[in-house]
C-alpha cells in the first residue's frame, strides 16, 4: 500500500503509532531518520513515536550561548548528556517520567502543524483536570503548553522535504530540578512544572504510582493527537517500522562537532520551529 505525501487530502488514513519505552536520544534521532526517509517515499504512513528518554538535554538550533550556565562537565558529572539537535527551539531536558512524542508526518502549515500539537497536549491534560492552555500571542519564544505561568510542556520541529521530526515533551513525572540548571527553553527565570506537581497543587491523590500514570498519559495523548488530526489510532511495532535494530543498538557514528551557539544554519527545503 503506498502512502503518498497529501497533507491536504480530503482522505484521512491512519496515524501509525509506537510506544517505544525508554530510548537513548541519539538512537530516536537516527530512528526518526530512517522513518523519515520511508514517509518520503511512501513507504511508511504518518507516524508517532511515543517514549521516554535518559536524562539529556538537547540544544535546538535556536540555543544561545549562555543556557548551560555551569558549563558542560557539572552536568555530565551527573549523568547528563548534552547534544546538539537539529529541532527548532532553544534548550531544554529530557528525562525519565517525561513524555516524548515524535510525530513523522507529511504536513503543510508548520505554524498550524504545532498549534495542532499544542491542542492535543492541552485536551490529554484536561482529561486529567489540569487546565492548560497554549501562548501564541506571546511569540515563538513561548511555544508550547502552560499551566498558568508554569510550562508544562516543550515543542520543537524540524521539517524536511515536507515531513516532520521531533515533536514535544510533557512533564509527567519528571524531576523537574535539572531545569534550574540551565536556561530552560531560553527563557530565564522560567518555571517549569509537571503532570504530577499539578495534581498536587490541587491536593488530588495519586494512587497509581509514577510508572502507572505516565503509561496513562501516553495513551491519553495518543488519543487526543489522533482525534486533533481526525485520524484513526493504528498500533504498530518498531518491527514494522523497521527501525528495531537502531534501537537495541547505541549509534554507530559518534555525533556531529558541536557547533558554536546560533551557528545552525536551514538547508533549502527544511524548517523549523
Amino acid at each position: 500500500m503506498s502512502h503518498t505525501l497529501c497533507p491536504d487530502s480530503s482522505l484521512r488514513p491512519d496515524l501509525w503509532v509506537c510506544h517505544l519505552g525508554r530510548v537513548p536520544y541519539l538512537n530516536a534521532v537516527r530512528a526518526q531518520e530512517r522513518i523519515r526517509a520511508a514517509r518520503q517515499t511512501g513507504e511508511l504512513a504518518d507516524t508517532l513515536l511515543l517514549l521516554e528518554h535518559p536524562p539529556v538535554y538537547t540544544l535546538g538550533r535556536r540555543a544561545g550561548a549562555g543556557e548551560l550556565p555551569l558549563g558542560e562537565d557539572f552536568y555530565r558529572d551527573r549523568g547528563i548528556e548534552v547534544l546538539d539537535s537539529d529541532r527548532g527551539g532553544r534548550i531544554t531536558y529530557h528525562g525519565p517520567g517525561q513524555l516524548v512524542g515524535y510525530p513523522i508526518m507529511a504536513i503543510g502549515d508548520v505554524g498550524h502543524f504545532v498549534r495542532t500539537m499544542e491542542a492535543a497536549i492541552v485536551g490529554a491534560l484536561a482529561d486529567e483536570g489540569i487546565a492548560a492552555h497554549a501562548r501564541p500571542q506571546d511569540g515563538p519564544g513561548y511555544t508550547g503548553v502552560w499551566v498558568g505561568e508554569r510550562k508544562i510542556a516543550s515543542i520543537g520541529v524540524h521539517i524536511q522535504r515536507g515531513v516532520s521530526t521531533h515533536g514535544f515533551a510533557v512533564n509527567v513525572t519528571t524531576d523537574l530540578e535539572p531545569f534550574k540548571w540551565v536556561i530552560a527553553c531560553g527563557l530565564p527565570g522560567v518555571s517549569m512544572t509537571s503532570l504530577a506537581c499539578e495534581l498536587a497543587r490541587r491536593g488530588a491523590p495519586d494512587d497509581t504510582g509514577p510508572s502507572r500514570q505516565l503509561q496513562c498519559f501516553r495513551r491519553r495523548m495518543a488519543e487526543h493527537f489522533c482525534r486533533v488530526h481526525g485520524r484513526r489510532q493504528r498500533l504498530v511495532s518498531e518491527r514494522r517500522l523497521g527501525i528495531d535494530r537502531l534501537l537495541a543498538h547505541p549509534p554507530s557514528a559518534e555525533p556531529a562537532p558541536r557547533r558554536a551557539p546560533g551557528a545552525a544554519g536551514v538547508a533549502a527545503g527544511e524548517a523549523t520551529l
